[in-house]
């Protein structure tokens, strides 16, 4: 019970589920997370944490970057069909379309300024 407990407690916040939505589109490290959601830096990586302990994410280091994308095998069988489900859930929500739309123009380089 745990598990199921804290994958729903890591999916009740709005910025949370939409973290997840954007790394259904790709890999994104916490600059461009930040620039997408407007939320201070230490916010996002507050929400990733909670997401990966719930099983839901997993990073990659990457040279310079710290890339995050959804769990590829989540231990959690709460989480793996959440994950499942969240792809066909919310698409057609202003908010996901807003983001949707913004996230083919946030340039990497640009928002973490190196």
């Amino acid at each position: 019970m745990k598990s199921f407990i804290k994958v729903m407690k890591a999916l009740s916040d709005p910025s949370r589920v939409k973290i997840l939505k954007m790394l259904q589109k790709k890999h994104m490290c916490v600059c461009e997370l930040r620039a997408v959601l407007k939320l201070a830096q230490p916010t996002v990586s507050k929400h990733l944490k909670i997401l990966e302990e719930a099983g839901l994410v997993e990073s990659e280091k990457d040279k310079l970057w710290v890339n995050y994308l959804l769990a590829k095998q989540p231990e959690s069988p709460y989480a793996a069909t959440m994950l499942v489900q969240l792809k066909k859930w919310l698409n057609d929500e202003k908010s996901i379309e807003e983001i949707y739309r913004i996230l083919p123009t946030i340039d990497r380089i640009e928002v973490c300024k190196l």
